[in-house]
């Protein structure tokens, strides 16, 4: 029994990297990385890259705090400041086991504040079904929005869906086919955890409170704020990127939006923080919109390198902070 959990770790970490790895080594095998190294070194703004980066700091403390204030209704009130960190580690951890961050912060909590595991869990799976719902809703009306942007464009080129379908290699196929079946090999391990976690008594009550906490916020409007504060910063922490470069600054807001969204679906498939499929989408799209393979090639990997790096620098952060945390009674109430 214990070699096959070790074996299961095994997989949970390998197979991610290497599906991450081989959408990666695809995309650029044959690529010329010195005309990227150059775009790094020479031609890149980085004024806008740092400009971007509070953004990506926003987004997850804004989830700290709109966290702490989910798990107000279950009795349970952590430190502002352990919350914030436990999502800043949540989300290091998860460059190396894709999605086990859900429950790393959560352990974080109980260990520093004593709050319930099964409630911050129950909490957690309560925020991902809104930020899947603010997804689909983003999603939906940025396709309406510019739906008459991919008209033009195909009018212009006479382009269709036909041809771009034809266009669309076998490898591209597969690319899409293996991204599937990772995001069910996930939900497979994702019910296997949940029921581990039954089996050493987190019971399925406070699961479920912590899922209907949203019902006893105190302050919904505050709730709405940190969650609209949550994907605004997202956006421009991605937007702002654009104009690091010639070949997209010229791009505008409608061509981010769509970007943006789609890439925001690709990260769903288990790679450490999206690479792979994230790169996959968004350079898809940023060529539809005009800008060359290489330009296109070249700001995924660039944007998606930096940006990872800054979430492990705040993962480091995290760490080091609560290493001079001190630990509270479960019973102590926080003001």
């Amino acid at each position: 029994m214990e070699m096959r959990g070790i074996v299961s770790s095994i997989v949970k970490v390998v197979l991610p990297l290497l599906l991450g790895g081989a959408i990666l080594w695809w995309m650029y095998r044959g690529e010329d990385f010195s005309q990227i190294r150059h775009v790094l070194t020479d031609e890149m703004n980085w004024t806008w890259m740092l400009l971007s980066f509070p953004f990506g700091i926003l987004a997850q403390m804004f989830r700290g705090w709109r966290w702490r204030q989910t798990l107000e209704p279950t009795g349970e009130q952590p430190r502002t400041s352990t919350s914030i960190n436990a999502v800043f580690l949540s989300y290091a951890v998860s460059l190396v086991i894709p999605r086990i961050g859900e429950f790393a912060r959560c352990g974080v909590l109980k260990r520093y504040d004593g709050v319930s595991f099964s409630k911050a869990l129950g909490t957690v799976v309560t925020e991902r079904a809104i930020d899947t719902l603010v997804v689909g809703g983003f999603t939906g009306l940025t396709l309406l929005l510019y739906l008459s942007v991919f008209g033009t464009f195909f009018r212009q080129t006479g382009m269709s869906l036909d041809t771009i379908l034809h266009g669309f290699s076998l490898t591209g196929y597969l690319v899409a086919a293996v991204c599937l079946l990772a995001i069910a090999v996930l939900l497979h391990f994702l019910f296997r955890r949940l029921s581990l976690y039954n089996k050493v008594k987190v019971t399925v009550g406070d699961i479920w409170q912590g899922v209907t906490s949203l019902k006893g916020v105190r302050n919904l409007p505050l709730f709405v704020l940190f969650t609209l504060g949550i994907w605004v910063s997202y956006f421009l922490h991605y937007y702002l990127t654009f104009f690091c470069f010639g070949f997209t600054e010229h791009l505008g807001m409608g061509c981010a939006l769509v970007t943006f969204a789609v890439g925001s679906i690709a990260v769903i498939v288990p790679t450490p923080n999206g690479a792979g499929p994230w790169h996959f989408a968004v350079k898809t799209m940023l060529i539809l919109y005009g800008v060359a393979e290489e330009g296109a090639l070249c700001f995924v990997l660039i944007v998606h390198t930096v940006q990872t790096m800054l979430v492990a620098a705040l993962g480091l952060y995290a760490f080091a902070a609560l290493s001079f945390t001190k630990r509270i009674n479960p019973k102590t109430i926080i003001v």
